[in-house]
């Protein structure tokens, strides 16, 4: 086979063989900024690439590296300095939380395409910026130049710097030492192995073998082929082709916390050589080839302080991840003692140089990818290589920059304002007036509900929810804001789109906002200014602020390069609302809030709306939207819902996506389809009021954007994200969900039966894994955690698993930017996100719209609480639309996840059916 490059060395095996062929080829690199004297131009997945022809094994040998980090010696560290190499994977952060606790001081995050080699050499060698390397996971692989960028020359040329490889890492360092890369006997994604090892200096302190209590966590499609095993490397870790789910059966004899107590001490068989003189030879006692059968999950390199780990260390359910990422710091301790002595001086290794670093760095969180090419491109239309990194990374040399630079908030489009909140509380009112139903219709319900909303927390059982805010068109300071991105092409995108204010007094006020909507609403949030003791006393953290949604397509303001389809609807749309009233489910109470400037003298929308609470009564008779005897839910179809595909075109995607997920190009991807049904003029409200009372949700919402002719009624039961005032980010993510059993028994079977499969578990995991990698990039290290980890949740109509992420925001980043860390929701893309969310738009046929999006508040202080809008009905010019999908990995069904789909659809589709 031809070999990317005008050299005339051969490589071993340079291809990836599956259990039926090959897939792909070249073992050279795509570097951007730079061009080699000599290159050619190769087809990775039918893509072109640039490759340099100086990558090739043998040039190592005449390399300047092994000399110039041996010149001072040294002391014990500190701390260590890592620089994190990021594959464009949704794990990244993971990593970069666990080495930020382990190591002292964060490592800095480079993604594999932003420096060139003459910008790594620079931070290296002559800066000595970083003691050691990690290389994280990623989709694609290893032999895809795009998908492993600079890793490979790292691994082979920087031989005296200790380097550690996770998945995609681990199967890079075997590819450039001449490993073949192949299928393994099945994908493994979110599900759990135990793993033997050779008691190697990477797995002191831990147990190894069956039943030891050393389970991880495997994410890969992949291996390394340990049948022909370079003499280069050892092989440190294996395990058996059987798995485990995460949470076993009652009788499977297994136990999840197992990994808590039972370690045992281990011996170190990579010592180092104290006879070395340029730190590139080690002594080791090797262990002995694998036994037959098993799957090959770690290894070393024989002369270097290189290391890989097929399985995820940072992942919630590994057990004793931590503990290899201390041991990886003990060995690179240890290797620069014994080979790079340093003094005093040296040993604190310019402490303000890598914090400048990190402040860039962290400016950078936000940057926008290059994109990935598809496996499989005969219906995709191409995607576009290269991105924007003039607009957004600016020069690529890292500057210096002050800790006061790096705070300054962007200046808003409007002036500096000062609020003030002025509220009531009337106690034990709520079930007095007839409940928030008849308290939202009473109040607000007039005139079709027009420019309405209701942030309804219509499901308050277990305390998954307790307040409701709602309100309507009412104040001095409300406003619309309909927002609409630019036409936009696979081609070129160049970003921005187009804003519309509307004010209380009817006037519209419109421009172009070239850096988008999230930069505008960040900029508008900070410049409000307010005290802090008009809200300290309530127990709700919305006092006034933006209602409204964020559509999918926004997601090209969070990474994305661009979005295949347009949607109709706005891409995003909010009531700045100043007058509201608040219902506490607990307690009963009901509050009445008005924001205002802090030179206005009167509020009389607080009198009036007083006094029209007071004279509410219970209504006795049933009101709007209430059915007398509610009817069984109906397939969306026998509700005269048109599918935007068949079944048989939704199982042949699901059957692509299934194909991606082999190839190693996403580990999990969450498929959706959309339903239309025309209806015409509709009563919204009514329709909202019904499947409220049919499909009571927590964070259920009322939209009525009248101007756009645009109703959302959503009965949504996961949460986003939530930012409360003391600075906690949760997430609640949703993965798992099947249908309610006709009797108690049943229902109770078919709760377990979800509890416990393992397909539903690795579907929870990998999302759980996506969201504390998304809060990770944004919290304080450390701080992130999953105090519920795959809770079974019950609904009228649906038992689901849901897990809760927290974590402590960092206090130099604002709301927004904690939302464009993580928007789209993960568990309506899957993961790796950016990867899976190129395959899914080449497989979709239309815009998801307002469905995937979010729908919520952000207070004027900076708190706010997000959904992900599912079970929702959406109602623009006279149609109705429901989204429904599921997340496909590789123990999906096709047949199955179509049946999954249209259970979503149910309970929206049969209100509909049953209102008109």
């Amino acid at each position: 086979m031809a070999l990317c490059s005008s050299t005339s060395l051969e490589l071993k095996n340079p291809f990836i063989e599956g259990t039926k062929g090959k897939i792909a080829t070249s073992k050279s690199f795509l570097r951007v900024g730079y061009v080699a004297k000599k290159e050619k131009s190769c087809c990775c997945n039918g893509r072109k690439v640039a490759v340099s022809s100086h990558l090739m094994p043998g040039h190592l040998e005449g390399s300047f590296m092994g000399k110039k980090r041996l010149e001072e010696p040294s002391q014990k560290m500190d701390f260590v300095r890592t620089l994190l190499i990021d594959n464009y994977d949704s794990y990244t952060y993971n990593i970069y939380q666990e080495l930020s606790v382990v190591n002292g001081v964060p490592p800095v995050v480079i993604r594999n395409d932003e420096w060139t080699w003459e910008d790594a050499c620079h931070y290296l060698y002559e800066k000595r910026a970083f003691d050691n390397i990690v290389i994280s996971p990623g989709p694609g692989s290893p032999t895809c130049p795009a998908d492993i960028g600079i890793c490979l020359r790292l691994l082979l040329e920087c031989r005296d710097i200790p380097i550690l490889g996770v998945c995609l890492g681990h199967q890079a360092l075997g590819y450039v030492n001449g490993a073949r890369i192949v299928h393994a006997s099945e994908p493994v994604h979110g599900r759990l192995s135990e793993i033997e090892h050779n008691g190697s200096r990477l797995f002191d302190n831990i147990p190894s073998g069956r039943k030891s209590g050393f389970k991880v966590v495997r994410y890969h499609s992949l291996i390394i082929d340990s049948e022909a095993l370079p003499k280069e490397l050892i092989p440190t870790a294996w395990t058996s082709s059987s798995t485990h789910s995460f949470l076993e059966s009652p009788n499977s004899g297994l136990n999840p916390d197992a990994c808590k107590n039972q370690i045992r001490p281990s011996t170190s068989f990579d010592t180092f050589s104290t006879g070395s003189h340029n730190g590139a030879s080690w002594s080791f006692s090797h262990p002995g080839r694998m036994q037959g059968g098993k799957v090959l999950m770690g290894i070393m390199h024989s002369t270097r302080p290189h290391y890989g780990l097929q399985f995820h260390p940072e992942s919630i359910a590994t057990c004793h991840g931590r503990q290899i990422f201390e041991n990886f710091r003990e060995i690179t301790e240890d290797y620069w003692q014994r080979l790079r002595p340093r003094s005093t001086f040296i040993n604190e290794r310019k402490v303000h140089y890598t914090a400048c670093m990190q402040v860039h760095v962290a400016s950078q969180l936000f940057r926008v990818p290059r994109i990935g090419s598809l496996v499989h491109k005969e219906d995709a239309q191409p995607f576009k290589e290269a991105f924007r990194r003039s607009q957004v990374l600016g020069n690529a040399s890292v500057n210096c920059l002050s800790i006061s630079s790096a705070l300054k908030f962007p200046e808003s489009s409007i002036n500096v304002r000062h609020l003030k909140l002025k509220w009531r509380k009337f106690d034990k009112l709520a079930a007095r007036v007839g409940g928030a139903r008849n308290i939202f219709n009473e109040l607000f319900g007039a005139c079709k509900a027009e420019n309405t909303f209701w942030l309804d927390s219509s499901s308050v059982e277990k305390k998954r929810a307790r307040f409701s805010f709602m309100g309507g068109k009412d104040g001095p300071l409300w406003r619309q804001m309909t927002f609409r991105l630019s036409d936009q092409s696979d081609v070129d995108f160049k970003g921005g789109g187009y804003l519309s204010i509307k004010d209380a007094q009817g006037s519209t006020k419109s421009m172009f906002l070239e850096k988008g909507f999230l930069d505008f609403l960040n900029q508008e949030l900070l410049s409000f200014t307010y005290d802090e003791e008009d809200f300290e006393e309530l127990p709700f953290d919305f006092h006034g602020g933006y209602i409204g949604y964020f559509g999918y397509s926004l997601k090209v303001e969070c990474g994305m390069l661009s979005n295949r389809h347009k949607s109709t609807t706005p891409d995003a749309c909010f009531f700045f609302a100043d007058n509201f009233v608040v219902i506490d489910h607990l307690n009963d109470n009901v509050y009445i809030l008005s924001l205002h400037e802090e030179n206005t003298t009167s509020i009389p929308w607080l009198d009036g709306m007083e006094n029209k609470l007071l004279c509410l009564k219970a209504s006795a008779t049933r009101k709007l939207g209430e059915q007398a005897s509610p009817t069984a839910t109906v397939s969306p179809y026998k509700a005269g819902f048109l599918g935007e595909k068949s079944r048989e075109q939704y199982i042949k995607d699901v059957s692509k996506c299934l194909e991606y997920i082999k190839d190693g190009e996403s580990y999990e991807l969450c498929l959706t389809s959309q339903m239309r049904k025309t209806v015409g003029q509709i009563d919204s409200l009514g329709l909202y009021l019904h499947l409220r009372e049919k499909n009571p949700a927590p964070y259920a919402a009322w939209l009525n954007f009248s101007n756009e002719d645009l109703c959302i009624c959503c009965s949504s039961p996961e949460r986003f994200l939530r930012l409360d005032r003391n600075g906690i980010l949760e997430a609640k993510p949703i993965k798992g969900t099947i249908a309610r059993g006709v009797t108690l028994e049943e229902d109770e079977e078919l709760k377990l039966k979800l509890q416990y499969s393992e397909k539903d578990q690795a579907e929870n995991l990998m999302i759980v894994d996506l969201l504390r990698n998304d809060l990770g990039r944004v919290c304080e290290p450390g701080s992130v955690h999953v105090p519920h980890l795959m809770e079974v949740e019950s609904y009228a109509t649906v038992h689901t698993m849901v897990s809760t992420i927290r974590g402590k925001k960092r206090s130099n980043v604002s709301a927004v930017d904690c939302v464009r860390a993580a928007f789209p929701g993960g568990s309506m893309t899957g993961a790796p996100k950016l990867r899976s969310m190129e395959l899914l738009d080449s497989l979709e046929s239309s815009s998801r719209g307002i469905y995937s999006g979010s729908i919520g508040f952000f207070s004027y202080n900076q708190t706010f609480d997000l959904n992900i809008v599912i079970r929702t009905i959406v109602i623009h010019d006279g149609e109705a639309s429901i989204g429904a999908g599921g997340a496909i990995v590789a123990l999906s069904n096709p047949e199955d996840e179509y049946d999954e789909m249209l259970l979503k659809t149910r309970a929206p589709a049969s209100a509909v059916i049953e209102f008109q």
